[in-house]
């Protein structure tokens, strides 16, 4: 197995200060000319930091298991460096979300640079998986959001990731901007994958994203191995309806159920209360029957702020 970590972008700060997006590439001894490669990405979101666990795990994986690769495999595990550094979701300074610029130019701002060389560096591969978190306020189970237009393609691929829900969403302008768009666009099958809270680290969620992604390079070639990786079969959007729940007044949330629990319809998820004057402003109950795919997990709300999505079957 060769190993080589190669720089795809760098700027001059006015700091003084370099700024520098890195990638590694694993790659099979094989002489076969059509390997396959996957491109496996996180930290777009500098306050998002599953995905570099996950990737972690499977560099270490790789590491012992080098004799197994048959493929390419990159990753790239913190694009927005900048934002990981100072712990903020956008790229700082521009205050710019960077998965809402793709796909950049060569002559853009800084932000518009680096996603162009990241999309440079990753066009041609075979599949691309995007892992995010969510922000500090909500916290996810493993799931594969994909956009219906490349559902055909992605939808097979996405089964394989051992996650427990696959959305897919309708097309819309914003999405013309995102990482997954733009690589589908050129023909790289893409995934994105959001799990856990912002900020922090979930160690289950990337033990089960790692088994997800040796089943699906295991599926496709990219290793070869005699161990299992059983995926669990995920839910889908396809078979039921998402629920959104918003606070309908402004306090602090005390929930009374665990993310990613079985709900009814009309069952307590928690409260909103006022501290000091001891009420209790809203009880929040269940709009349907389903799963706690996603729960408020800051507990300080103000009208309006989301705080559970739940999916439940098509009746």
């Amino acid at each position: 197995m060769k190993v080589k970590t190669k720089e795809i972008f760098s700027s001059e700060l006015p700091v003084g200060e370099t700024l520098s997006i890195k990638r590694t590439r694993y790659e099979g001894k094989t002489k076969n000319e059509n390997k396959k490669r996957i491109s496996i990405v996180s930290g777009i979101h500098g306050d998002e930091l599953e995905g570099q666990l996950a990737i972690y795990l499977l560099a270490k994986w790789l590491n012992e298991n080098g004799d197994k690769l048959r493929g390419i495999v990159d990753i790239y595990p913190a694009v927005n460096a900048l934002g990981v550094d100072t712990i903020t979701r956008g790229f700082p300074i521009y205050e710019v979300d960077l998965n809402r610029a793709f796909p950049g130019g060569k002559n853009d701002f800084l932000p518009g640079q680096i996603v162009y060389a990241l999309t440079q560096d990753i066009k041609g591969s075979d599949i691309a998986i995007d892992i995010h978190s969510s922000n500090i306020f909500l916290r996810e189970i493993p799931q594969i959001r994909i956009n219906k237009e490349f559902s055909p393609s992605t939808l097979p691929l996405a089964k394989e990731l051992n996650c427990d829900f696959i959305w897919i969403h309708d097309a819309v302008t914003v999405l013309e901007a995102t990482f997954s768009h733009t690589l589908n666009s050129l023909g790289t099958k893409t995934l994105v994958v959001e799990m856990g809270v912002g900020m922090r680290l979930t160690n289950r969620y990337g033990a089960q994203l790692l088994n997800g992604m040796l089943n699906l390079m295991k599926k496709e070639g990219i290793i070869e191995t005699d161990e299992n990786f059983e995926a669990r079969t995920p839910f889908t959007s396809e078979t039921g309806d998402v629920y959104y729940m918003n606070a309908p007044k402004s306090g602090l949330f005390v929930q009374f159920l665990d993310h990613c629990a079985i709900v009814k319809k009309d069952e307590k998820i928690g409260d909103i209360v006022n501290p000091l004057t001891g009420e209790v402003l809203a009880e929040l109950k269940a709009p349907n029957d389903g799963i706690l795919f996603t729960l408020r997990e800051y507990p300080v709300v103000y009208e309006g702020s989301l705080i559970a999505r739940i999916f439940g079957e098509s009746k």
